[in-house]
């Protein structure tokens, strides 16, 4: 029986549910293969805002299928152990008095540590309110319940007309392809927005407000952990109007040999700050082997970017990570990345350089080149400066 509520959100989640259960028991009892499984799906009627992932993308599922790989046996298994990143107490900066200057020196002692070590760490009492976050989640979701249609057609408030972004245009297989949907939101001055544009305007711009103070807080202590008293280099070259904001959100994937969220690869930018909800799927690489991020929402997650490990001559890791896609549940989340000007040179901090000098503009070329021809991302590794012949 489905039960169906008077309350029109409720009543969409009831009927998706049930879509969902209803495809894994014929899943379970006709056939396992994944053709079938989009066969399937295919006859179903899905929800009107979601990106049509699975017409789309549906000839790299059929073609591993027929290729009989074992789903086991490729990358887009899950990841078996769970890991708790390293969780630093920021308040711990604001103490005063002679215990003060001993907790905020542990702080920033903890920071460099993790940085170097995970290349991941979360941060707790940051300073960006638990209201202010609901106040996004809210505007988050409900920007991706417009109609497909719509997000795919039409401009959201003043944002850049390609903001709308869903899987992966360039995807020529199943591990090329992310199964999720965002909004990439420059952060450049805004134009006046209308009257029912007005409010989630200004929530973006007040969140990301208070995570670039966060995220140069952050950038500080860790320039300060490489004997680089002076911060004014990132302060400089990374401003509101050249940092992004990106709103996630990973749909329910009924594919049974599994698909990512997001494809492994390393962020682009000195650091990047996430806030993720409950449901989980955030992979990171260690030691040769996933572990998946056990989620924590009163948690920000921080995780440090190419820039910075290249800056750093490689104290800091950039460390691989993806995201799993689920099969029940839509995932959100909110990612903050600091970024400088295109014309900014990246240059190692100490000698002997590992990587050569290079143009962050000059960078981005190069992994949309990479994207184009090989799929994927080669990153750091095409800048070094004594290349292996």
């Amino acid at each position: 029986m489905l039960y169906v509520s008077n309350e029109p959100r409720l009543q969409l989640c009831f009927v998706f549910t049930y879509q969902l259960v209803y495809i894994d028991n014929v899943v379970i009892s006709i056939s396992s293969s994944c053709s079938r499984l989009l066969e399937i799906k295919t006859q179903l009627q899905p929800m009107d805002s979601d990106p049509p992932l699975l017409s789309t993308y549906r000839a790299l599922f059929d073609a591993r299928d027929r290729e009989r790989i074992d789903p086991d046996a490729i990358a887009l298994t899950a990841a078996s152990d769970e890991c708790e990143l390293p969780l630093i107490d920021l308040d711990r900066l604001n103490v005063a008095g002679h215990d003060g200057r001993d907790a905020t020196e542990k702080c920033k002692r903890e920071i460099v540590e993790a940085a170097s070590q995970w290349g991941f760490f979360q941060v707790v009492n940051h300073g960006v309110s638990n209201e202010l976050i609901a106040r996004v989640r809210e505007e988050q979701v409900s920007v991706f319940r417009r109609p497909f249609a719509k997000k795919a057609t039409e401009q959201l408030l003043d944002f850049a007309p390609d903001s709308y972004r869903w899987g992966t245009p360039t995807a020529s297989s199943p591990d090329q392809l992310s199964w999720s949907e965002a909004y990439h939101i420059p952060l450049t001055p805004s134009a006046a927005p209308g009257p029912t544009e007005g409010a989630t305007r200004h929530i973006v711009e007040e969140f990301s407000t208070a995570m670039s103070r966060l995220a140069h807080k952050l950038a500080g202590i860790l320039a300060e952990g490489l004997g680089e008293g002076d911060q004014g280099y990132i302060k400089e070259k990374c401003t509101c109007n050249t940092c992004y904001l990106r709103l996630n959100r990973y749909p329910p994937c009924p594919i049974r040999c599994g698909a990512f969220g997001l494809t492994p690869h390393t962020d682009s930018d000195f650091l990047t700050i996430l806030h993720q909800d409950h449901v989980g799927g955030l992979q990171l690489m260690q030691g040769k082997r996933w572990l998946t991020v056990k989620p924590n929402p009163h948690a920000l997650i921080i995780n440090i970017g190419d820039l910075f490990q290249a800056w750093s001559n490689n104290m800091y890791k950039s460390v691989e990570h993806r995201v799993m896609s689920n099969a029940k549940l839509e995932r959100f989340s909110v990612a903050y990345f600091l970024c400088p000007s295109y014309d900014t040179v990246i240059q190692s901090y100490a000698e002997p350089a590992i990587y050569r000098k290079f143009s962050f503009g000059e960078y981005r070329e190069q992994i949309k080149e990479d994207v184009r021809l090989m799929g994927r991302k080669i990153g750091l590794t095409r800048f070094l400066a004594v290349q292996s012949l």
